[in-house]
């Protein structure tokens, strides 16, 4: 199976590395082809301008545009690993689904609604927060967070969500606690994608 990983964490020291680290290694020992695409090693260009639309309606889909969605064609499976920033996603992978995620790649009009264009594959979501998990289930921003990205970004375009890990208080643990999230992390995969 060919696995596609969206990676969106500026420092190569964060948990979050850690994470694609223990995610890149499960899915190689259990025999699939991985592709990273770390947005800021990239230095990926995340505002979505005037331009690129006009040349995506004439046909011409500028090439770094054209590059992401070659992977993303290419791909059975998308793990998308980023922190919450502002309850939300980190700017440069939000501009990466604005951009990347374009009509008439990732889905258009048809005569019932929406056409998915992605359909086939499957997605899976890693976060991390700082705010206690206790604290965002309950007043509804896990919920939140799932249907803004599982249901809003993935089933939108077709992808399938197995599985959306969210890891709160990161900052604040034990080095045990790390470690668990580390091993839920390969447990989900070997789950998943064995």
């Amino acid at each position: 199976m060919k696995h596609l990983i969206v990676y969106a964490h500026p420092n190569p020291e964060s948990l979050n590395h850690s994470i694609l680290d223990t995610t890149v290694n499960a899915l190689k020992k259990n025999g699939h082809k991985v592709t990273v695409r770390d947005l800021y090693e990239l230095n990926f260009q995340p505002v979505l301008k005037p331009e690129d639309t006009e040349a995506m309606k004439a046909g011409k889909t500028p090439n770094d545009i054209k590059t992401e969605q070659e992977f993303i064609s290419e791909a059975d499976a998308i793990t998308f690993i980023y922190p919450i920033w502002w309850t939300g996603l980190p700017a440069i992978l939000k501009g990466y689904v604005d951009r990347v995620f374009a009509y008439g790649f990732a889905y258009m009009p048809g005569a019932e609604g929406i056409v998915k264009l992605l359909k086939g594959k499957k997605g899976l979501i890693i976060n991390t927060h700082g705010t206690p998990t206790e604290v965002y289930d309950e007043i509804g921003m896990t919920a939140g967070l799932k249907l803004t990205s599982d249901i809003g970004i993935f089933d939108f375009t077709g992808i399938e969500t197995v599985e959306h890990l969210l890891f709160g208080s990161i900052g604040y643990l034990e080095e045990e606690a790390y470690k668990g999230m580390l091993t839920r992390v390969e447990d989900t995969i070997n789950r998943h994608f064995s």
